[in-house]
């Protein structure tokens, strides 16, 4: 069986909605404006659904040079490269990491709606995080994703989830970035090297889920799953497992449809 490209996502903004796509640019710190922003609150920490599931209800959109935010019945724009020209520093868990407002007007739109202070702040150089993997004993350069730049799974991962649920739910619970359709569950945890169209790509680890994953996205409703259930035959140590963290060795244009080249 071929293994082909079934879906593509990018996630401009950490922690808010995907947005679903037919082709994405790989480059080293993930795909092109994928999670290149984030919110940052008063004391620079990051801010994701684990403390603001609702965070789920804003949708970004790319139109031309500017991303679009949609939340309810309001909406909010700024240009693709605007930034306010003086560094802040946040983290990512524990990665150093330098950041650029991108504008006071964006900042205030988020915090007025989220009612808290908060920053919309931009990563806007390669190298401006470096994570350590000491499972590939390397340093990569990251977007402002959780660790590593790209997140894979296999469409029988989650099929073999779902005939165990109640309530069946969608890959989008998982945030991936390339949905692959597969012929065994967490076969992908396996992979080694392979290619997609012209980029190579190196498996890096199986992805480490937390509690984000029981966060519905359609209304930002905290469950007791897919967690619960996972836990029961997808644990290992203190890790509770699903999709596998890939990078990618090489930038070049990818697609749905495209076979994956071992």
């Amino acid at each position: 069986m071929n293994y082909i490209v079934k879906e593509l996502y990018i996630y401009p903004i950490k922690s808010l909605a995907g947005i679903r796509v037919e082709s994405a640019k790989a480059e080293e710190m993930g795909f092109e404006n994928d999670r290149r922003w984030m919110l940052i609150d008063d004391q620079n920490q990051f801010i994701t659904q684990r403390k603001h599931p609702n965070l789920s209800q804003f949708y970004p959109k790319i139109k031309e040079d500017k991303i679009i935010i949609l939340h309810q019945d309001t909406t909010h724009k700024f240009s693709i490269n605007e930034t306010i020209d003086e560094p802040l520093f946040s983290k990512v868990w524990d990665d150093q990491t330098k950041v650029f407002e991108v504008n006071k007007a964006t900042s205030k739109w988020f915090s007025d709606v989220l009612g808290f202070e908060c920053k919309l702040v931009k990563i806007a150089n390669n190298g401006d995080r470096k994570h350590s993997s000491t499972k590939l004993n390397t340093t990569l350069n990251v977007s402002l994703a959780d660790g590593y730049p790209y997140l894979l799974i296999g469409s029988e991962s989650l099929n073999f989830l779902n005939e165990k649920l109640e309530e069946k739910i969608t890959i989008s619970r998982f945030r991936p970035n390339i949905v692959i359709l597969s012929l065994v569950p967490h076969e992908e945890d396996f992979f080694v090297d392979f290619q997609i169209g012209t980029v190579k790509f190196k498996n890096a680890k199986p992805c480490g889920r937390c509690i984000m994953v029981n966060n519905d996205p359609k209304n930002g409703v905290v469950k007791k799953e897919p967690l619960n259930t996972l836990s029961t035959y997808r644990k290992v140590d203190n890790s509770i497992l699903f999709g596998t963290n890939v990078m990618c060795l090489n930038e070049g244009e990818i697609n749905v449809g495209d076979t994956l080249v071992f």
